[in-house]
């Protein structure tokens, strides 16, 4: 059966969606198979720290019902501008563009009740007729799961460079990551390796590392499912206290543990995308 003939509406918007792409040299995507694992605190420090070594990173947040990344950078009040019937993101110093729907809500309370083809339109237009310019980097915050939304996402950047799985180490969260490497691997979608993420508590007065979730629950999973582990962040209050202060600890508090390992996780991603 020959396939239908795309409209001239469908042409330009094709049109638009490789033209922006296209300037964009790699695409990662940060996805969990559940909320609460700190996928957003993940995507917020890889964007920040890949700018910080002098990438041009864009960091878009997908979480359409649920856009926290406004709020880890102390932007959530910025309004949006347009040029050349485009949207410009927010820049953040040193070199980081963000796209949100918390810049388009008309109050921080403000909820989304949108059903999926709704939020499929959104991110459709986030990636199309937003003004993202010529990118080394562009991170991808996803919704948590795999449904829909995820699914849309895979389907307009069929050509992402890979995916960056986040868990905590407790069972139910490593369960639930399985199930992101799954659909990542339905999709066609390289998988770059898995985060372990809250791996430990660290002290603030003693430094001592206490494992109140547990450890080692992504490593093996990744070792299971013969996937690269990039990393474990281990759970420090600094790394929340930035967070609602708007300043990722990349770029707060350097030398701490957490600091360090998402520097750590950022160049082995680097390392592995660039050899690709």
């Amino acid at each position: 059966m020959p396939k239908p003939m795309m409209s001239s509406e469908d042409i330009l918007s094709e049109t638009k969606l490789h033209d922006s792409l296209s300037r964009i040299r790699h695409v990662i995507i940060v996805m969990s198979g559940k909320g609460g694992v700190g996928k957003s605190t993940v995507s917020s420090n890889l964007a920040q720290a890949l700018s910080l070594k002098g990438y041009q990173t864009g960091l878009m947040d997908l979480d359409i019902t649920g856009p926290n990344i406004p709020k880890m950078f102390r932007i959530e009040d910025e309004k949006l501008y347009a040029k050349e019937d485009k949207l410009v993101p927010v820049s953040v110093p040193p070199s980081l563009s963000i796209m949100s729907m918390g810049f388009l809500l008309p109050d921080k309370d403000s909820a989304i009740m949108w059903r999926g083809p709704m939020k499929t339109s959104a991110i459709r237009q986030f990636i199309e007729d937003v003004e993202w310019g010529d990118l080394d980097y562009l991170i991808i915050d996803m919704p948590p799961g795999t449904g829909d939304e995820a699914l849309s996402i895979v389907q307009l950047i069929p050509k992402a460079d890979g995916v960056v799985i986040v868990t905590t180490p407790q069972d139910v969260a490593v369960l639930d990551s399985r199930k992101s490497i799954t659909f990542a691997s339905q999709a066609n979608l390289p998988i770059i390796g898995l985060v372990e993420n809250m791996s430990g508590f660290v002290c603030p007065h003693c430094g001592e590392l206490t494992e109140i979730f547990g450890s080692g629950g992504g490593e093996k999973t990744a070792e299971d499912l013969k996937i690269r582990f990039l990393g474990r962040v281990p759970l420090e209050p600094g790394v929340a206290v930035s967070g609602d202060a708007g300043m990722p600890i990349v770029i707060s508090d350097p030398d701490s543990k957490s600091a360090v390992a998402f520097n750590g996780i950022v160049d082995k991603i680097i390392k592995t995308v660039e050899k690709k």
